[in-house]
């Protein structure tokens, strides 16, 4: 006989931990199992590795409410200041989030202790962890989906949630296609010091061959995201940390600081991804599963964590039956215009910078210079920023 459960979720990174916890909260009468395929220690997730994220403030404040985020936790640091800049070209503009009555635009977090936080509360919740372990078939009938796992466990759940990534085995085994462009660049991501400290500053600049960014982090560091041509990956990713740090610097230009010293690093191709349909028969999709997006505007887990957010107020307010058609139906409904509104602005950011046409150079210039004067257009992009993105709008 399958365990029966109310929610089963697939996929225990970052997505699927929080949502895990977030549902508990919103109801904690649901049973709920999290299934993940790698092996989880008190030290990390694989998942969890030396990377930062960009939280949007919106984010912030969500996982407080969770419990799951401190302000001044050692792993975090605030960005009070954004920098945009277009390299070779007069535009730029500053946002600073005292222009907006807030104390930060959002948070730069460490995804390794943030990910060793959410198992330990999910260790002493009421989730049923099934770790190591993975579907490897999904048998659909009119009141559940029946899972059965690697481990041969079987288990039943009213609504099964997909959470394991880009790359899901999950998705594939329901048959809903995931269609990708690749951009033709790829990203070198890594910590790198600078001298005399950031002053909570992040930085975007944009060149011919893809973005820079960075964002602020603990310990006078910057968590560095370089993108470029897939071409020169291999090239940069060979030199030693103090040619690299040359290059980054000359690259970069020094309104940052004097870069000082420079992590592991690690690179990844750079894809645009999103599920043809966030829904199944008694399924969701969320997080990197339903959407993968270019890290141009740092709005990734972002996008997911809104995921998580409606799906938690669908179980605790919905009027429909958990899982049922109309309950899928609705979650798809709050969720697809947030989704493709974000994918579309990111992906035509992407096009927009990425490119040496010097009429398109011109017109960047100008919208980023208006946008210094007239303080009044920066607020789209701050709301953007921050994450203030009502559930089932427009931007």
């Amino acid at each position: 006989m399958a365990k029966p459960f109310d929610i089963v979720i697939i996929g225990g990174g970052l997505a699927g931990a929080s949502c895990a916890l977030s549902i508990l909260k919103a109801n904690p009468s649901v049973s709920i199992a999290l299934v993940e395929a790698n092996e989880v220690t008190q030290q990390c997730h694989p998942s969890f590795d030396d990377r930062s994220i960009a939280l949007a403030q919106q984010s912030v404040e969500y996982l407080q409410s969770l419990n799951l985020f401190q302000a001044n936790a050692s792993y975090s640091a605030a960005i009070k200041h954004v920098n945009v800049s277009d390299r070779g070209h007069f535009g730029k503009a500053q946002i600073n989030s005292d222009e907006f009555a807030k104390s930060a635009l959002g948070y730069v977090v460490e995804v390794n202790p943030l990910g060793r936080l959410l198992y330990q509360r999910l260790e002493d919740s009421r989730v049923t962890l099934y770790c190591p372990d993975s579907v490897i078939a999904i048998k659909q009938s009119a009141d559940n989906n029946t899972l059965t796992l690697n481990s041969h466990e079987q288990l039943s759940a009213k609504l099964v949630v997909i959470a394991d990534g880009a790359h899901s085995k999950t998705r594939e085994l329901l048959g809903l296609s995931f269609k990708t462009a690749p951009y033709k660049q790829g990203a070198i991501i890594a910590n790198i010091e600078v001298e005399n400290g950031h002053n909570n500053h992040a930085f975007e600049r944009f060149t011919e061959y893809g973005p820079m960014a960075l964002l602020p982090m603990s310990n006078n560091r910057y968590s560095l995201v370089w993108c470029m041509a897939e071409q020169k990956i291999a090239e940069y990713m060979a030199l030693n940390d103090a040619l690299f740090i040359n290059a980054f610097q000359q690259a970069f230009g020094f309104r940052a600081g004097i870069f000082k010293k420079v992590g592991k690093r690690a690179n990844y191709p750079l894809v645009y991804g999103q599920a043809d349909a966030l829904t199944a028969h008694r399924t969701v999709v969320i997080g990197n599963a339903a959407h993968a997006i270019h890290p141009i505007a740092g709005q990734g887990f972002n996008l997911g964590l809104r995921d998580v957010q409606a799906l938690s107020d669908l179980v605790a307010t919905s009027k429909n039956e958990l899982g049922c058609y109309a309950f899928t139906r609705e979650y798809s409904q709050k969720r697809s215009r947030d989704i493709n509104t974000v994918m579309m602005l990111t992906d035509s950011l992407v096009r927009l910078f990425s490119n040496s046409s010097r009429v398109l150079a011109l017109g960047r210039s100008l919208g980023l210079l208006s946008m210094d004067l007239f303080p009044a257009l920066k607020a789209p992009l701050a709301k953007q920023l921050m994450g203030q993105v009502k559930q089932g709008t427009r931007l």
